[in-house]
Formats: C-alpha cells, sequence, structure tokens
C-alpha cells in the first residue's frame, strides 16, 4: 500500500495523509485513557505504521505524563530521521512530574517543556510542536515568539496551535507562521467548521489535523453499549457517551454502518475517508496493528460527491452528539 503525501499547510511539511495518535498506547496518571495499555503491541503498531508508509507519529508531554513520549523513543530508536514527530505542550507539568492543570504559555515554559520533550523523545529536533491548549493569561503573540525562537534554533520544524479560534489564528500567525492547527473533528464534532476557524486556515494556508477523527471511537461501530468501555475509561465521565444521548447517538453509528456494509467498507473506514476528502489529516489513535492496518486501507478508499451527501444528510453540520468533554477541559478550548 502506497500512502499518497501531502502538505500540511504551505510552510514546506509533508506528511502522509494519515497519522497515528498515540495518545491511548500509554496510562495516564491514575486512569487509562482508552483502556490498558500494552508496551511491546504498541511499539509494534509504531513499526507496522511505517512500513505501510504512516511516519506522522501525534504525541504530548501530557499523555502519561512523558510516559508517551519515552514510549515512542524506544519504538524509533536508530530510525529517527525516518519518522515525523509531533508533539505538544502547554499543561503545565511541576518539577515533581504532576500536571498542575494549568495552562502555561510563558516564555521560559516554552523553552523548559521544550528541553523536557527532547530529552523524552530522545532528539535532538521535534518535526512539528503545537501549544496544546490556549494559555488565555499570557498573550499568544509572546507563546508563538518562544516558539518561533525554537525554529531559529533548529530544535523545530514547524510549529502549530490547537483548540483555538480564528482570532487566535490570526494574531499568532502574524508573529511567525504556523504550519498547522489541530482540533477535534469527525462527522460527530464539526465545530470547527461552525466557528469558521477551517476557513481562515484555508485563507492562511494553514493545514488541519483532525485528533478524535472517529468520534472517540463512537464510529468505529465497536461500541454498542456502556459497558463496552473499559471501567476507568474517561469516557465514561462525558456527555456524548451518557444518556438519552449515547442512544441517539448509537442509532447515527448504526446508519454510518449501513452505509459501510453496501460499499464493503468498515464504518470507521468511511469516516476517515470523508476527512480526507476535504483536505483534512487524521491522526486516528491506536494502540493495535489491527485497527491500524483498517486505518491506513482507508487511504485507498475514494467516495463520490453521492457518498459524501449521504453522509452529511445522516449526520448534517449542526447535529448534537454531545460535549465530547467534561465542563472543565470544555472551559479550556479557545
Amino acid at each position: 500500500m502506497e500512502i499518497k503525501q501531502i502538505e500540511l499547510g504551505n510552510q514546506g511539511l509533508v506528511v502522509p495523509r494519515i497519522g497515528l495518535g498515540c495518545m491511548g498506547m500509554t496510562g495516564f496518571e491514575k486512569a487509562d485513557m482508552y483502556g490498558p495499555a500494552d508496551e511491546q503491541e504498541a511499539i509494534a503498531t509504531i513499526h507496522r505504521s511505517l512500513e505501510l508508509g504512516g511516519n506522522f507519529l501525534d504525541t504530548a508531554d501530557l499523555y502519561g505524563p512523558f510516559k508517551n513520549e519515552q514510549l515512542i523513543a524506544k519504538a524509533i530508536g536508530g530510525k529517527r530521521e525516518q519518522y515525523i514527530l509531533a508533539s505538544k505542550f502547554g499543561w503545565e507539568i511541576d518539577d515533581n512530574n504532576k500536571v498542575t492543570w494549568a495552562i502555561n504559555g510563558r516564555k521560559a515554559y516554552v523553552k523548559k517543556s521544550l528541553e523536557r520533550s527532547l530529552k523524552n523523545l530522545n532528539t535532538d529536533y521535534i518535526d512539528l510542536y503545537y501549544l496544546h491548549r490556549l494559555d488565555k493569561n499570557t498573550p499568544i503573540e509572546e507563546t508563538v515568539q518562544a516558539m518561533a525562537e525554537l525554529v531559529k534554533e533548529g530544535k523545530v520544524g514547524y510549529i502549530g496551535l490547537s483548540e483555538v479560534s480564528s482570532e487566535t489564528v490570526k494574531r499568532a500567525h502574524a508573529v511567525h507562521p504556523i504550519t498547522a492547527v489541530q482540533s477535534e473533528y469527525s462527522l460527530f464534532e464539526r465545530t470547527v467548521e461552525e466557528r469558521r476557524v477551517l476557513k481562515t486556515l484555508k485563507e492562511l494556508g494553514i493545514g488541519f489535523v483532525a485528533y478524535s477523527p472517529l468520534g472517540r471511537g463512537f464510529l468505529s461501530g465497536q461500541i454498542k453499549n456502556i459497558d463496552d468501555l473499559p471501567e476507568h475509561d474517561f469516557r465514561r465521565a462525558i456527555p456524548r457517551f451518557q444518556g438519552a444521548q449515547f442512544e441517539k447517538n448509537i442509532e447515527l453509528v448504526k446508519a454510518i454502518e449501513t452505509m459501510a456494509t453496501a460499499k464493503n467498507v468498515t464504518s470507521s473506514q468511511l469516516a476517515l475517508a470523508w476527512i480526507m476528502s476535504k483536505g483534512i489529516l487524521p491522526i486516528p489513535g491506536t494502540k493495535r496493528r489491527k485497527y491500524l492496518e483498517q486505518n491506513m486501507a482507508a487511504t485507498t478508499l475514494t467516495l463520490s460527491q453521492a457518498d459524501l451527501d449521504r453522509l452529511e444528510s445522516i449526520v448534517p453540520l449542526g447535529t448534537d452528539t454531545g460535549a465530547p468533554y467534561d465542563e472543565f477541559s470544555m472551559g479550556l478550548i479557545d
């Protein structure tokens, strides 16, 4: 399978048209984000991704904290130059390796985070470095200026932002070119379209990276009832997976599955192909080779305009599928 390469933004970063979200490969503080982790299988998944032409890995210092970056270092040891690494900073992690749950975009913290991530990833540069969430107490200009200095020093290739508004993107881009913005985006989550963020990115020549492109697993069709989620899975606490909203979402997934079956593909592949048809880079998270291979196969799927129209008629823009986070985390989106 030869995966097509695309340019992410117009600053020169070339990536495969699908990436690998690594968050679920390690546990997170006391809870597992998506069920128990298996280090050997996770490393095998990263290696398989490279074999299939998928060399774009997405991580963050927050995941673990640090365990995820360390796992990636282990997986890519000796082959660093064959991978494109994206990591993020901004959730403040103190000197005892504890997450304070504050967002810190101050200049000194930008530098400190980068040095720490380089150490954990066992590399001397990060290809794409994102601000994980906007620090509402620090001007975005200060944060981006600090990130721009890291580019000048050769420690960062390109810079990005995550979950930001059009206004923030414009202000940031005026300081230093932004290569990519990463936000949640799927058939179940299209806020960036409604808020015209995608329109702004297109106008400025900035790429868009979609995390949770399978609606946090909903669109995989693997979740039929709440007990299909592991006991400590964080999704149990978010509105999208609760009560009547859960039942409503299941009905939407069934309609997507019917369409997928008729096309002889999985609902995941259909959902990913829909995103890629828009020139957007999805980074589905998986920690198993089986699902990685399924996701990668979505790159060979071409959807007609009629297919796209049908999908969008099942889940029209503006459909309420429930909030993707709890109230605290929703408050941190710009």
